[in-house]
């Protein structure tokens, strides 16, 4: 069974391009259905029914919450469908099994006035100040997931027409504009944060830790999380809350879906179209909040 696995995680990394995240975690996934099956006496692949795969799905039960069974559901469709395709068996068993019921969860968003005073907390007379103040303005300015982020190398910015060239999901190029701002503060820390941070020595990455080595994903997060207490957000805030509040204020100011889903780099529009619901209910706090009559 371990043989067609392996075939699945490499169809998945050379021919589909997923990230080491999302391999990562059909690897998790496919790796405890194993197990239970193999606890349920089930030696091959060929042997898994619709049985198996609702049990091992309901006992998960409480758990784990609706959407963790869901995506996990999600691999197991995935692999079945890629050994029917080649021949290895002859019915998907995880084809017809429903998905868990979902309850629509809004992303988190900043308010105008948090990502300001996020934007102005980095000291920019220090090398680590004009690092994390490129980091947000970044972040905000293009709706960069933190991977292409920390990813992000030398030779993918371009300065003077203020974009950049991301490696997304599926190892998909797209072009991010990143607007005047966030393109003055990333000059700024490449012509000097940066090169204090390398201490002569050599990375290809934008982003460099204390260490002058590529920053990690765990490493933008801490940053965030200390400049947000220290600007009294009180928030929990992620890297991530920035990509939603960038397409959230996009929307309520103007912007055309098409357009975000390109710079969002979303495979399918209705990715981006939670965003208009962002929007929606934004605009009915504000309304509530400050209209005279309740």
């Amino acid at each position: 069974m371990d043989d067609f696995l392996d075939l699945f995680f490499n169809h998945l990394s050379v021919e589909r391009g997923l990230s080491a995240n999302t391999l990562a975690a059909y690897s998790g996934d496919l790796g405890d259905l194993h197990l239970y099956l193999k606890k349920s006496g089930v030696s091959s692949w060929e042997q898994v029914s619709r049985e198996h795969i609702s049990g091992y799905i309901q006992q998960l039960g409480g758990a784990f919450a609706p959407r963790s069974r869901a995506r996990r559901l999600a691999a197991f469709r995935s692999f079945f469908k890629f050994l029917e395709r080649n021949g290895r068996i002859a019915v998907n068993p995880a084809a017809l099994i429903h998905f868990p019921k979902l309850n629509p969860q809004l992303p988190k968003v900043l308010g105008f006035a948090e990502v300001e005073s996020l934007l102005n907390s980095p000291d920019t007379s220090r090398t680590l100040g004009q690092r994390d103040k490129a980091i947000f303005e970044l972040l905000y300015a293009s709706g960069l997931r933190v991977s292409e982020l920390a990813g992000l190398l030398v030779r993918q910015v371009f300065l003077e027409p203020g974009y950049l060239v991301v490696l997304g999901k599926g190892s998909k190029e797209r072009m991010v504009p990143m607007g005047e701002l966030a393109s003055e503060s990333l000059r700024t820390y490449l012509q000097n944060g940066r090169l204090a941070l390398l201490k002569n020595g050599f990375a290809p990455e934008v982003f460099l830790n204390s260490r002058g080595e590529k920053i990690s994903r765990q490493g933008v997060w801490k940053i965030i999380k200390a400049h947000a207490l220290r600007a009294g957000i009180i928030k929990n805030i992620s890297p991530h809350m920035l990509r939603h509040s960038f397409a959230t204020h996009l929307l309520e100011n103007g912007a055309d879906l098409r357009s975000l889903q390109v710079m969002l780099g979303h495979a399918d529009i209705s990715t981006t179209q939670i965003y208009t619901h962002v929007a929606k209910e934004r605009l009915k706090e504000i309304h509530r909040k400050f209209h005279p009559r309740p």
